[in-house]
């Protein structure tokens, strides 16, 4: 468990007429700016590009996931840290773009896809991620057992050790095509959770990740999806429900979309080709 990621409070538990004071695990939240360093005719220049409340830990997995699934970056090997990223309350984190890589800076500003919120149709929305999204295209046949995929929330929860002392944290797992939990990142917010994810699997060198399922803690909004999609991912399952274009989106990108997935039961909303029953 990072530290940092919970703290202990005196609280007062109250059951029926009875009152007693004891200590309470809480999830932590602070903020986290991602700064990204680079050249700018010549110079220098660094930008704050994003502050997120976050549950501290993982941080250089979520600075990396972010800018990958905002299609900032490709690849690992277009980044480095700077030397002393954290600042006095490690809520700081620079990235710094290496000589020779371009970036649009104004991608920065007005963001490649339109969110689900800005009122702009679902299909601009899906086009725009097209444009940028290179891993997508990355072909999987692969079918699995609808047992294999009933097993799954149980492994997550076995698998969430801050959420079991807290109850207050969102989850994204990865799992191979056995079933086999690979990797699992909490956090306050759901997509940093993927972010910090598909962040530790581009630093490791994994994606694409068409190979792997992906297990949501939560419901499956559109921006979810995106991110998946830049991953490569193309078995999306979650405990939750997804959005009218969360769906959209994962039909547009051939994508398996699961939801309701619990108590040995679950929808598919999309790619049920890949599923055996």
């Amino acid at each position: 468990m990072p530290s940092g990621s919970t703290i202990q409070l005196p609280v007062t538990k109250v059951n029926a007429a009875i009152s007693t004071i004891a200590d309470d695990v809480l999830a932590s939240e602070e903020p986290l700016e991602i700064r990204l360093e680079h050249n700018a005719d010549g110079l220098v220049a660094q930008k704050t590009i994003s502050v997120t409340m976050r549950t501290p830990g993982n941080d250089l997995e979520l600075a990396t996931g972010f800018l990958f699934t905002e299609g900032i970056i490709a690849s690992k090997d277009e980044i480095e840290m700077k030397p002393g990223s954290g600042g006095a309350n490690n809520n700081i984190i620079t990235v710094s773009i290496k000589a020779g890589i371009d970036i649009d800076i104004k991608k920065l500003e007005r963001h490649f896809y339109t969110t689900s919120s800005c009122g702009v149709c679902g299909k601009t929305s899906i086009e725009a991620i097209k444009t940028v999204c290179k891993l997508s295209e990355t072909a999987n046949d692969a079918q699995y057992p609808a047992a294999l995929i009933r097993s799954l929330p149980e492994k997550l929860r076995y698998g969430q050790d801050i959420f079991e002392r807290t109850g207050g944290l969102h989850a994204s797992a990865l799992f191979d095509g056995t079933g086999k939990l690979i990797l699992l990142r909490e956090d306050v917010g759901r997509h940093n959770a993927l972010d910090k994810l598909i962040g530790a699997a581009l630093l490791a060198g994994m994606l694409p990740l068409h190979e792997h399922i992906l297990l949501l803690s939560g419901r499956i909004s559109f921006e979810l999806v995106q991110k998946a999609a830049m991953a490569g991912i193309k078995m999306i399952t979650a405990i939750g429900a997804p959005s009218s274009l969360a769906v959209e989106t994962a039909a547009a990108f051939d994508m398996t979309l699961i939801g309701f997935l619990r108590d040995q039961r679950f929808n598919i909303y999309s790619g049920a080709q890949r599923i055996v029953i």
